[in-house]
């Protein structure tokens, strides 16, 4: 049992911290203090990013990602955060629980790690335009199109569009390109803080098979690891119609835990 009221929000790829903004409130209501970094070179307005993009962008790898928030959590005054990552976010979950930089981890749709894939179509479709590695280290802004496609294809395209004008970003192809590598590896033998994969049933860029094999890696019979599935769900589970009933699930799988 941990007693941590705090909660550090880790966004996935293509966006910022301004996506978690519904959360970030949803959980301080609810009595939790709660923050939300940015990932290095991602801050600003999302639509001056895409014309405007931080040079110093093009480089930066998933270790350090991780590390920014390594450091981001060694410094604060509270005990250990739970943490709260979406996709590529969800990932970095699991890199910081495992370095014991977390009381709790949530995966939502989570990035899977290093040896842990899958061959289905959606995935790769959704995901091969990113990692291309003809493209070099040229950012990657995906279009409106691939947008809906991999992200938001339980919405209308019209709905998909409203929240590409206000959350995309260019982003880094080695973040995910070093996430297959080692900079993604997990040790799934070593004892860990309890763990919820949050999956949708839905998911294009994340299909839901591929979060069963993320969660069903994990093999300390002595730890917690959870898993649910919502149907109908996409890989826009955290911002499409519906997503204060992940929340409150999560926040009562948070409250058995503390």
């Amino acid at each position: 049992m941990v007693n941590s009221k705090t909660i550090v929000f880790i966004h996935g790829l293509h966006e910022n911290a301004h996506s978690w903004t519904s959360w970030k409130a949803f959980f301080e209501n609810l009595g939790y203090k709660c923050y939300a970094p940015d990932y290095p070179y991602h801050e600003g307005e999302p639509a001056k990013l895409r014309k405007h993009p931080n040079k110093f962008l093009t480089n930066i790898r998933m270790k350090d990602v991780v590390m920014h928030y390594s450091n981001f959590i060694s410094q604060l005054d509270e005990e250990n955060p739970i943490l709260i990552g979406h996709s590529m976010g969800g990932l970095i979950v699991q890199k910081l629980i495992q370095e014991q930089k977390g009381s709790l981890g949530i995966c939502i749709t989570s990035a899977s790690p290093k040896g842990i894939l899958t061959l289905e179509w959606s995935f790769v479709k959704s995901n091969i335009g990113v990692i291309n590695p003809f493209k070099g280290n040229r950012l990657y802004c995906g279009t409106r199109e691939w947008f809906h496609y991999a992200i938001c294809n339980t919405l209308t395209r019209k709905e998909s569009d409203e929240i590409y004008e206000n959350a995309v970003i260019p982003e880094s192809r080695n973040i995910p390109r070093s996430s297959r590598l080692n900079d993604g590896k997990i040790d799934f033998s070593k004892p860990h803080n309890p763990l919820l994969f949050v999956s949708a049933e839905k998911d294009h860029i994340i299909p839901i098979g591929l979060t069963i094999k993320n969660y069903k890696a994990y093999k300390d019979k002595q730890s917690i690891t959870n898993f649910k599935a919502f149907k109908g769900r996409g890989h826009c589970i955290c911002v499409q119609s519906g997503w204060q009933e992940v929340a409150q699930y999560i926040n009562n799988w948070i409250e058995t835990h503390i």
